[in-house]
């Protein structure tokens, strides 16, 4: 109640807003990273802007630049690229009971990404029904311009900026992961929650180290989310008392 409160004062346009201005620190280099990518792979500068405006989808525009460029038939690209974003299938269900029946919900659906879930799910329930749409809708608008306007940044002057500061360069590719960090941080807040992201965690780099690299991520977030399910129901936490 007290939190509702709080985000009764102030508008849900700027509210989603200042949420989502955070994300613009891992989503612009990485935009400026795909932007020169594209270039680089024979795509042209209006072309890249298209793919980050439509497409809007991280990995998978990487996917797909590198796979075109390959030569790789249309309808292979396509079905990688469904595969990886069938995580929205999860997505949906979870944010489901926080939107209304308002016809422009499913347009705004193409703004949806993993770092505006990981906000919408939590701040959503904080708001009150008249004040969800326009929250969604300022900050999912202000990551899409951030992406779009990094992939313009990196397609223009993307060799430019890295030429004059290649240290630059090779961080780029750590500013999604340290904003994914960043999110869920604040999700260690329950023993169920600190053992399913440090089994995930553990998981995940084990394998890599290894050099099971594509395997890393799905194996890492089904081990994750058995041990959450094990620890919520107290086989792993000793809530357990039957024995």
């Amino acid at each position: 109640m007290k939190s509702q409160t709080a985000t009764d004062q102030i508008s849900p346009w700027l509210l989603g807003l200042r949420d989502a201005m955070p994300l613009l620190g891992g989503y612009i280099p990485v935009a400026i990273s795909f932007g020169l990518i594209s270039i680089q792979a024979g795509f042209s500068t209006f072309e890249a802007i298209i793919i980050s405006t439509l497409i809007y989808a991280g990995a998978s525009q990487f996917l797909f630049v590198g796979m075109i460029a390959a030569g790789s038939p249309l309808w292979l690209v396509v079905i990688l690229s469904l595969l990886i974003n069938a995580r929205h299938l999860v997505y949906a269900p979870n944010l489901a009971p926080w939107i209304g029946s308002n016809r422009w919900w499913p347009w705004l659906m193409h703004g949806l990404t993993d770092q505006i879930f990981a906000l919408a799910h939590t701040r959503l329930p904080e708001l009150a029904d008249e004040q969800r749409l326009g929250w969604f809708t300022s900050a999912s608008l202000t990551a899409w311009f951030s992406w779009v306007g990094g992939t313009a940044i990196g397609a223009v002057a993307g060799e430019t900026i890295t030429a004059q500061w290649p240290l630059l360069g090779e961080v780029m590719a750590f500013a999604l992961p340290a904003l994914f960090l960043v999110l869920i941080v604040p999700r260690f807040t329950s023993r169920e929650w600190y053992i399913s992201l440090i089994v995930t965690i553990a998981v995940a780099l084990l394998l890599t180290v290894y050099g099971l690299n594509n395997a890393a991520i799905p194996m890492a977030a089904l081990c994750g989310a058995l041990c959450f399910y094990l620890a919520r129901v107290g086989v792993i936490s000793g809530d357990n008392t039957d024995g």
